[in-house]
């Protein structure tokens, strides 16, 4: 069994992710459930071992030995690329790896809104894409990069664990730092930043509190900056933010937030109606001087409200969109109540009765 073929196998079969799991045959995630790959035995914890070190270099073999963990790239030319974590469990050494398709799609294949495409235009500020891991935060912002690529003349800095997406220079002039290869954290490469004339800085994952503030940092003083952080919704991404900074310093991330927050776009991935995989659900906040002022009040709770009648900036909350999707016949009205914030607002916006199963059942 070679690497390499099972990688092409599971990307032949539209797998978002393979799994390298000691007793069992090599495993992907297919429209979001996990199945083994056919056409391969199982794997033992030498064969482990012997499949995941082959990609690995002199030096992230010894990062991984060191600190038991490993995150890093893969590529096979012409073909794919992966991002792959490294890991130890009880049992040896197994791996997961992500597929990152080579083309970078465009917004008519993402369905991106003119609201989405629109953060593309701004001189500057922060613009954050959320969602939980998978749900295609870096997707999303690799096309928002492209379109700011392919129309201005500018100085684009990436910061990166690992590098995902590849970009051709085009219009703009891109440098793409790999946090471990490149730079040795997010924040020194943040800290940098500023002293190698960007225009435009993306931050793969703002994770801590020194790289969320220097992010801030960055969009308040006159840099456009994109981040993605693992958070449900507009709302909760604002309080997220504040509440990993210490409570004499709230107020006054709250102001900067304020000032320089742009838009939060939240995603998760859902089944498709006719299984051709999965699409994305899309909440979107455009911030508005209101919204603003509810994020400088710390009244993030009322800006459910305001996403809500937003409509007219190119903002829907996230029930509304799966409610879209589903008038559209893209996802049946069982995936929307199942996904949704607020089942009631799915059975009031749909007319939408669950079935009660344990009723049927009895009866």
């Amino acid at each position: 069994m070679e690497l390499v073929e099972v990688l092409k196998q599971a990307v032949g079969a539209g797998a978002s992710d393979i799994h390298i799991v000691i007793g069992k045959p090599p495993m992907m995630r297919l429209d979001g459930a996990m199945q083994e790959i056919p056409g391969f035995t199982v794997i033992t914890a030498e064969d482990a071992k012997r499949l995941i070190y082959s990609i690995l270099y002199e030096e992230q073999r010894a990062r991984f030995e060191e600190n038991w963990e490993l995150d890093c790239s893969f590529a096979v030319r012409g073909f794919a690329r992966f991002r792959v974590n490294v890991l130890l469990q009880k049992n040896g050494v197994e791996a997961v790896m992500r597929v990152i398709t080579s083309k970078i799609p465009t917004p008519e294949q993402l369905r991106l809104t003119p609201a989405v495409t629109g953060f593309a235009d701004l001189p500057r500020g922060l613009i954050l894409v959320t969602g939980p891991t998978g749900s295609g935060k870096s997707t999303t912002l690799a096309c928002i990069m492209e379109l700011i690529n392919q129309k201005e003349p500018c100085n684009i800095l990436t910061v990166e664990d690992p590098i995902e997406f590849v970009y051709e220079s085009k219009q703009s002039v891109f440098r793409q730092r790999e946090v471990g290869q490149n730079t040795k954290s997010f924040s020194a490469a943040l800290k940098s930043a500023l002293r190698q004339d960007p225009d435009v800085i993306l931050v793969g994952e703002m994770r801590d509190l020194e790289t969320i503030g220097l992010a801030i940092t960055a969009a308040e003083t006159g840099h456009l900056c994109f981040g993605t952080l693992h958070t449900q919704d507009a709302p909760s991404t604002i309080d997220r933010i504040i509440d990993v900074f210490p409570p004499h310093q709230q107020t006054q991330i709250r102001v900067q937030l304020a000032v320089t927050l742009q838009g939060v776009v939240s995603q998760i991935l859902v089944p498709r109606s006719d299984g051709q995989g999965r699409i994305a659900a899309r909440e979107i906040m455009v911030i508005t001087p209101a919204i603003s002022n509810l994020i400088r009040e710390g009244k993030t709770h009322m800006i459910y409200g305001a996403i809500d009648t937003g409509a007219k900036f190119g903002m829907i909350p996230m029930d509304k969109a799966l409610c879209d999707l589903v008038r559209q016949g893209l996802i049946s009205a069982d995936t929307a109540y199942q996904y949704a914030h607020s089942q009631k607002t799915i059975e009031q916006l749909l007319g939408y009765k669950p079935r009660n199963i344990a009723a049927e059942l009895m009866g």
